[in-house]
Formats: C-alpha cells, sequence, structure tokens
C-alpha cells in the first residue's frame, strides 16, 4: 500500500479514484453541524485534493444513504468516511453486503470461484462525530481536534494499514411473521399496490448488520443514552441519567440464553493469498487424477464444533470486537463477551456508568468474561429494550453474531502501526 501511495505522488492526477462520504450527524445542532463541514473542509479536504487522489465527494442527506451507495458502487480505489460510528456502520455494512461479499447459494454452486473483492478496498476514516471509536486505535492520540483530523487524513496518504475485525448481526425482525403466513396470503401481498415494496423492506430488515466495535444491551447503556435529554444540568448530566435509572426497579436484570462456540485457529500469515487459477486443462487433469486416486467411500473426519450454553442473568451483556486492542501477533481469532454482575450497588451504578460513558471498555468487578467465534442471543419471549451497535439503536431482538477476523484494512497513522509490530517483536 506504501508503494501504491508512493507511485500515485509521483504521478499527479493518475489512475486512482476515491470516494468520500461526509455526514455530520443527523441528531446534531445546527451549529455543530457547520462546524464539522468546515473543519472538513478547512483541514482535510485541501490534503485529500493536493495528494494527487482523483477524490468524489458524496454528502449524505438522510439515514441509510451510504450503506445503499456502497451497495451499488462499481469502482473505486479507497473510501474514506468522514464522519461518525453511524456513518462507519453504514459504510461497512453498505460493502458487506453488496452481491460479490455475500453470495446466494445458487451462486456459490455454480460460480465456486466469485471472490469478494470490494471489502479489499482500503477505508480512509476522518473522525468528525459525536462517537468515533476507532479513533483511538487507528491515530496517535491528540487533544487538538484539528490536529487529530489532520492526522487522520495525512494517514490515508501515507498509505499505512491494518486489518480490522467485524462482527456480522443477523437481525431477524419478521421471521416470526411470515412463517404464519400461507402461501395465498403472500400471493395476495405481492399483488396489493404496496405489496412489494412492503416485502422489499422485509428482505431489507433481513440482511445481517456489520459492527466494528460490537453490540451492548443493558443497563448502562440505557442509562448512556438518556444523558443527552439532560442537557441542561452541563457537567451534571451524566449522573443525574444515571440517578434517574437507579430510580426504577432495582436490581435490573436482563435475562437470556447464550450459546457459543470458542476462539478459532488463526491461519498462517498470507493464507488468505489466492493463487492464480490454473488452466482448464490442468484442472480436469487434477480432477481425474484425485477421483482415481483418493479411495470414493472414505470417509472425511471433521472436528465436531462444541457449542456451549449459558443462561444469562445480568446488568448488561457487551459482545466486542478487539479492535480497541489490536493483537496481530494473536494466534486465534475471537470476541469479547462480557457479562455484568446484576449485584452492583446503586452507587457503583452511577459511578462506572459515568465512566463508562466515556470509556465503554470500563467494567464492573466481578464481570465475566467469554470468547467465541460465534454465538447466539435468545431473548425471553416480550423482552423489549434495545440494543447499541455501534452507538447505533436497535430493536432487542434474538440475535446471530459470527466474527470476520481481519475483514476490512483501515489506514492508520504510521505511528501507531508501529507500535503494533513493536508489541509482535516482543
Amino acid at each position: 500500500m506504501t508503494v501504491f501511495f508512493k507511485t500515485l505522488r509521483n504521478h499527479w492526477k493518475k489512475t486512482t479514484a476515491g470516494i468520500c462520504l461526509m455526514t455530520w450527524g443527523g441528531h446534531w445542532l445546527y451549529g455543530k453541524h457547520c462546524k464539522a463541514r468546515t473543519l472538513f473542509e478547512k483541514n482535510a479536504a485541501p490534503i485529500l485534493h493536493l495528494s494527487g487522489m482523483d477524490v468524489t465527494i458524496v454528502k449524505t442527506d438522510y439515514e441509510g444513504q451510504a450503506k445503499k451507495l456502497l451497495e451499488l458502487l462499481e469502482n473505486t480505489d479507497v473510501i474514506i468516511v468522514a464522519g461518525g460510528d453511524g456513518t462507519l456502520q453504514e459504510v461497512i455494512t453498505g460493502v458487506l453486503r453488496r452481491a460479490d461479499e455475500l453470495p446466494l447459494v445458487s451462486t456459490q454452486i455454480f460460480l465456486p470461484n466469485l471472490k469478494a473483492t470490494f471489502s479489499k478496498i482500503p477505508i480512509g476514516f476522518i473522525p468528525l462525530g459525536q462517537t468515533s471509536s476507532l479513533s483511538q486505535t487507528l491515530f496517535a492520540e491528540s487533544g487538538n481536534k484539528v490536529q487529530h483530523i489532520t492526522d487522520a487524513t495525512l494517514a490515508i496518504v501515507k498509505g499505512e494499514t491494518v486489518p480490522l475485525d467485524v462482527l456480522q448481526i443477523k437481525i431477524s425482525h419478521v421471521r416470526e411473521i411470515v412463517q404464519y403466513l400461507s402461501s395465498s396470503d403472500l400471493l395476495h401481498l405481492a399483488q396489493c399496490p404496496q405489496g412489494p415494496s412492503m416485502l422489499s423492506q422485509m428482505g431489507e430488515k433481513e440482511q445481517p448488520v456489520f459492527a466494528l466495535t460490537g453490540l451492548r444491551w443493558g443497563s448502562f447503556r440505557d442509562a448512556g443514552v438518556s444523558v443527552s435529554k439532560y442537557w441542561y444540568l452541563g457537567p451534571l448530566k451524566t449522573k443525574v441519567a444515571h440517578f434517574f435509572s437507579t430510580l426504577k426497579e432495582w436490581p435490573q436484570t436482563h435475562q437470556a440464553s447464550l450459546t457459543y462456540t470458542g476462539p478459532a485457529e488463526r491461519p498462517p500469515s498470507g493464507a488468505e493469498e489466492t493463487p492464480p487459477r490454473p488452466s482448464l486443462y490442468r484442472r480436469i487433469l487434477r480432477r481425474l487424477a484425485s477421483y482415481w486416486v483418493q479411495p470414493q467411500d472414505a470417509p472425511q473426519e471433521m472436528s465436531p464444533e462444541v457449542w456451549k450454553e449459558v443462561q444469562l442473568s445480568t446488568l448488561e451483556l457487551s459482545i466486542m470486537t478487539r479492535n480497541s486492542q489490536l493483537d496481530l501477533a494473536s494466534k486465534e481469532d475471537f470476541m469479547n463477551i462480557c457479562m455484568e454482575p446484576n449485584t452492583v450497588s446503586k452507587g457503583d451504578f452511577i459511578t462506572i456508568g459515568s465512566k463508562k460513558v466515556r470509556d465503554p471498555k470500563v467494567r464492573a468487578d466481578g464481570t465475566e468474561c467469554l470468547q467465541a467465534s460465534r454465538c447466539t442471543l435468545l431473548l425471553p419471549e416480550g423482552t423489549g429494550g434495545s440494543f447499541s451497535i455501534d452507538s447505533e439503536e436497535y430493536e432487542a431482538m434474538p440475535v446471530q453474531v459470527k466474527l470476520l477476523p481481519r475483514k476490512l484494512q483501515f489506514f492508520c497513522d504510521p505511528r501507531k502501526r508501529e507500535q503494533l509490530l513493536q508489541s509482535m517483536a516482543q
């Protein structure tokens, strides 16, 4: 990647196209909206244009627009996201929902050599949103907002990248309804004027959501979301929000059933590289040789996956990637599933919850953590509330979560990459 950008700088305005998706956040006040736009136009945009890249800037106007744009985008060399966690989640969801990333079963049968291509495109992140969880992973610490934006933009130009894990979260909104509809009901629905659009929306909700940080469900999350309602209390708003949360039923217990399988062994570096496809003649010979040499009735031994089940009674459940603390030398890939005890006192809830607003990695004493590569979360019937998936709110319901290890490449500050490489050498 570094060689790529070196070539780019030596050949002005040549070959490379980048798309930059910007949003200022739908919940921002007008003043903050203008401030974020000004910060981008004064500090990031000039660097991108002077780098030699042919950059197309697209400002998103509504929620979900970035997702749809990435699903339809035909060609680009670099994707740059200027915004916060919400915009970034839309972009990676749009990328990983593409037909060349999630092929249909029939496609896998008839086109077995179809490869995911768009997820190989490096992604740059310019933090402009209210929450930018990946900033501490990708860039050096800076108390100056302008310096932070400049460092993030220069990281894109310098071309150093790191691989980040992604969580695939399948959320079923309508499957329970559809299973009770007869074929005649579905046919009647399809023939209604709004039927096709309704079925399209149902299909949209059945598609997976992708996350770089993780999923949170519980009382700390709920209280943290309500902090903005007490904006008029200034620095006291966080503690007040958690205090009012303790006035509800206490202890606030969230019950669920969790099944999971443990960490997956990380393949050696370079194992994912696909060799060039041999000629048709060689493929035919290879098939014939394997047919005659191998016994046709030889059973293939496969070690079965070991699944474990846990009954949860927790104050808060979190399913998180390890992107906040990258370990490039790890021999296993896993996500962390943490269950915080429901024995936390009201005073500790206010104290810990206030810290969690600033740093979600803070845990209460007695928190139990599991390592898993896949899991299924089943909620009791009638469970209400919401999940936070990369700081975006979703209705709480049964989900399947799968880790996609080192799925996406993100531009990072060379100083951060050097720190990671040094930690590998130790």
